[in-house]
């Protein structure tokens, strides 16, 4: 039998990053819960196109 090692990795900070973000905006900004719930969805697209570069 071979051993095979097993390693499990937990990326829980930056999805609680990311809500801490969102929660944050919200707030900022104001918004009430329909356009808060419409930033949970759109917020993360925005995000994304700002920090991928061009290319």
């Amino acid at each position: 039998m071979s051993e095979r090692k097993i390693s499990i990795e937990q990326h829980s900070g930056i999805g609680l990053a990311w809500i801490g973000g969102w929660l944050f905006s919200i707030g900022y900004l104001e918004l009430g819960f329909w356009q808060g719930l419409l930033g949970l969805l759109v917020w993360p697209y925005f995000m994304g196109t700002h920090f991928v570069p061009a290319g």
